[in-house]
């Protein structure tokens, strides 16, 4: 049997839970990232691969820095999928560092072959001045 992995969507939030019927939960779904100073680190958030097809396959999930030249994180897993099914897999980050602001590109990998890029802005957004009343 010929394995085949569709990628049909990507999301990234801060949280995934599984609930009862094995259906997903989502919490705080994002794109922009906004910090009151960088370099900043995110303590903790995910990204959720939905794929369809069959098989076993190895994926890499990868933040590239703005100048798509440095590896913010890399994190591979494996998963599989049953015959014409699905696969929700899902990448948890933690204490992920980043050192500039800008268009960050989220790289998806299939066995080796990039699946798709996404963009993950990361905004500066200065505190506000303290007031005196």
């Amino acid at each position: 049997m010929k394995k085949t992995a569709q990628l049909v969507y990507s999301i990234i939030c801060d949280d995934v839970r599984i609930e009862m019927g094995n259906k997903l939960s989502l919490m705080g779904v994002f794109e922009n990232i906004f910090f009151q100073s960088v370099p900043s680190a995110l303590l903790k958030f995910a990204i959720v691969n939905h794929w369809v097809g069959t098989g076993q396959f190895e994926t890499h999930v990868k933040i590239l820095a703005p100048d798509r030249k440095e590896v913010v994180v890399s994190v591979p897993s494996k998963f599989s999928i049953e015959t014409n099914g699905y696969a929700d897999n899902v990448t948890f980050f933690t204490n992920v560092g980043f050192e500039r602001t800008g268009a960050h590109i989220v790289q998806i990998y299939i066995d080796g072959n990039i699946a798709a890029e996404r963009h993950l802005y990361v905004h500066h957004v200065p505190p506000a001045p303290a007031t005196v009343n």
